[in-house]
């Protein structure tokens, strides 16, 4: 079926076990092997490939309940490597733009196209797109085409479970009764808005596949479930509500925050790990090229501790708007030494940056405090640069500390090798040499 119309037409791509297959790209010897990624600290698994359902193992089920059991079976356990996923979904969405004018990317293993005005074959045309991808990525993608983005991301789902669309499914191309054939196989939580709680709600008005939903009065379905399950009704049946998003709002706050691999108790402990988020914060402060009034820092211990839940917090304006790693981290650590409190055995930390505001909303003070902007601005851009090429932590404030005890667990990180030049693998590396 030919695509020469001004419909709508949305396309969904979705990177197949996002986590693992970013693990399997420069490991050729373990694409067969079964793999889970681990949470911060190396507590939960939070990623699977499809074979560790086989070997009873969950998402979420925690790594020491199943370690002797998962190693006996060969599966291989690797730490989150964050730095690498996001290095993965970047090249993943500039190989999609090569394809389309307009993408929106919508988390960081899926992302929604434009195809309204694509000529051609679309089932052909997402095939390619999938094998370039592949090509260029060796991410495994599949991909879902449909008049809106909801029918879009179901038919991505169609295209993933079932091996004979290859992993494209495109809704377009099929007629009224063949797309209705095929929705009344699909459940209706496999619908993009459907959570656990509308679902049991639905069961009840006999509503248990796609087709049924789809079929539903949007009247109906709003004066008993309101506007978001009456737009997804809507949405079933062709019409385009949801637009794509190709700006990303402005965040309202920023956070770093992080458990430690081992519990804190000193002042200077604590210090270092704050420093840490404070510098982390800054970073994606600027990437966002916004600027902060506030800076909120928190420390607490495990709420499994034998003694009272401690944590403290506390706000501090600044006297103008800043991005500065020095003075954020200056801000953080003044507020440390008010909440900090003895004998306790800290288990998290965290910096928030608040109220935040592009560099045309910034308002200077009257004391000085940005005098110094245009110095403080020059060195930021020298630092993240080097941190953009080198690391994050090659270039950061002394009161980081070197190498803290306190550091989260990762002990089966794997190289971060597109992010981090010192971690690139070698030929004598990769032959034994």
């Amino acid at each position: 079926m030919l695509s020469q119309t001004s419909e709508t037409i949305h396309g969904h791509a979705d990177v197949n076990d996002m986590y693992c297959s970013c693990e399997r790209a420069l490991r050729p010897d373990l694409h067969k092997t079964p793999l889970v990624v681990l949470s911060n600290n190396d507590g939960c698994v939070i990623a699977q490939t499809k074979d560790i359902k086989d070997l009873g193992i969950e998402m979420a089920q925690p790594w020491f309940e199943v370690e002797e059991r998962a190693r006996a079976r060969g599966v291989v356990a690797f730490s989150s490597n964050y730095e690498l996923y996001a290095n993965f979904s970047n090249r993943f969405a500039d190989t999609l733009r090569e394809f389309t004018p307009r993408i929106e990317v919508y988390s960081i293993d899926e992302c929604f196209l434009d195809l309204t005005g694509i000529k051609g074959d679309l089932n052909a045309y997402g095939q390619l797109i999938k094998q370039t991808v592949r090509e260029w990525t060796t991410l495994p993608i599949c991909i879902g085409i449909g008049h809106s983005k909801t029918l879009a991301k179901l038919a991505n789902k169609v295209a993933k479970k079932r091996p004979q669309f290859q992993g494209v499914c495109d809704f377009t191309s099929m007629s009224r009764a063949e797309l209705d054939t095929l929705l009344e196989t699909v459940d209706v939580r496999s619908v993009w808005g459907v959570g656990h709680q509308y679902e049991a709600r639905l069961a009840k008005l006999g509503v248990l596949n796609a087709l049924r939903l789809k079929r539903a009065s949007p009247k109906r379905v709003r004066d008993e479930f309101g506007v978001v399950l009456e737009r997804t009704v809507r949405e079933l049946n062709g019409e385009s509500l949801l637009e794509l998003t190709e700006t990303v709002e402005p965040s309202k706050q920023v956070m770093s925050s992080r458990s430690f691999g081992e519990r804190v108790t000193t002042l200077s402990g604590l210090t270092e790990a704050i420093s840490m988020h404070a510098g982390i914060a800054s970073a994606r402060l600027r990437e966002q090229g916004l600027y902060a009034n506030a800076v909120h820092c928190f420390i607490q211990n495990s709420p499994f501790d034998k003694k009272p839940p401690y944590a403290p917090g506390l706000t501090v304006a600044l006297p103008s708007p800043t991005n500065s790693t020095l003075k954020i981290t200056n801000a953080a650590l003044y507020i440390l030494k008010k909440i900090y409190g003895p004998r306790v055995y800290y288990q998290k930390a965290g910096v928030m940056l608040l109220d935040l505001v592009p560099e045309q909303g910034r308002q200077l003070d009257m004391y000085g405090y940005s005098d110094d902007d245009s110095k403080s601005d020059a060195l930021m851009k020298a630092l993240d640069r080097i941190n953009g090429r080198y690391g994050r932590s090659t270039l950061r404030v002394a009161s980081e500390g070197i190498k803290p005890a306190w550091t989260m667990r990762r002990a089966f990180k794997s190289p971060n090798y597109t992010g981090n030049p010192s971690e690139f693998p070698t030929i004598g590396e990769r032959f034994n040499l």
